[in-house]
């Protein structure tokens, strides 16, 4: 919540994750994975993504509080956080290279010619 929703809202960030399907596999390997470090701002312009990195590691020092006060510690919070942060470059590396074959590709509108 706080990573995909709370601070995009914020930080006027767009969380979604843009194909790039084009270029070679180390090419788009890179783009998948720096899409964790880089956004489109709501201005459409690339930026650096202010809302997971810091929405990761906010996750991460939350689920410290699941755990009891002995198992507790900013070592959790980190870890929680950094594993948080690559999964989401897993994620855009599946996006990138195996979900777009099961997307619904939307087709161009339609022309209404006025007579």
């Amino acid at each position: 919540m706080m990573a995909d929703a709370l601070l995009p809202a914020l930080f006027h960030q767009d969380p979604r994750y843009f194909y790039r399907g084009t270029g070679s596999t180390g090419s788009r390997v890179l783009y998948a994975i720096s899409s964790v470090f880089v956004c489109r701002g709501d201005n459409r312009r690339q930026e650096p993504n202010y809302s997971y990195i810091p929405g990761g590691f906010a996750a991460g020092g939350l689920s410290n509080l699941y755990y009891p006060s002995s198992d507790r510690g900013i070592h959790l919070a980190l870890d929680n956080g950094l594993l948080n942060i690559g999964t989401g470059a897993g994620v855009a590396l599946l996006e990138e290279f195996v979900l777009r074959r099961f997307t619904h590709r939307p087709q161009a509108p339609a022309v209404v010619r006025q007579p």
